[in-house]
């Protein structure tokens, strides 16, 4: 074998390595639920206290306080979810304490609600950064929201909430 064609085959066999590597990551699932991990859930409550550890024997570090705030799952131990928010603070809470709700949290100041899912639709409201949004649904690019009375159409690259490439009703 020449040189040549060794290092492809090593490249190659590199290249396969690492492309089964991300697709085992992509479909992780969480050893308690099944559901995939990470996946985006919601806080039920307005108050949560976030554990270094899953257990009420753990030290609280700090407690979630707004009530829809978008958090993503990272891992699950029994009744524990570990969560970040969109910042990546996070710990583990206890899964009573969330919900599969889906909600996002607004990223650009004065982002508009448009009344349809095109950038040329009139605007029914504008939204300051860090507003929750309730998302109802989500296609390719726009999401379906509902706050404080009003429902809309964003676009999905305004929230945080909602992955890139998902799509759900």
């Amino acid at each position: 074998m020449t040189r040549i064609s060794a290092f492809l085959a090593f490249s190659a066999l590199v290249v396969g390595l690492l492309v089964s590597a991300a697709e085992a990551r992509a479909a992780e699932r969480g050893p308690v639920t099944n559901l995939p991990i990470p996946r985006f859930v919601s806080l039920k409550v307005g108050e949560a206290n976030v554990r270094r550890g899953p257990s009420l024997t753990h030290k609280i570090d700090w407690v979630f306080k707004r009530r829809g705030m978008p958090l993503t799952v990272v891992g699950e131990f029994g009744h524990w979810r570990r969560v970040q928010d969109r910042d990546g603070v996070g710990g583990w809470v206890h899964y009573s304490l969330i919900s599969g709700a889906r909600t996002g949290i607004v990223d650009r100041d004065l982002a508009p609600i448009l009344a349809r899912a095109a950038g040329d639709a009139q605007v029914r409201a504008r939204l300051e950064a860090g507003v929750v949004v309730y998302l109802d649904r989500c296609g390719p690019v726009w999401c379906k929201v509902r706050v404080g009375g009003h429902r809309g159409w964003m676009e999905k690259t305004g929230l945080w909430g909602v992955g890139p490439g998902e799509v759900f009703d």
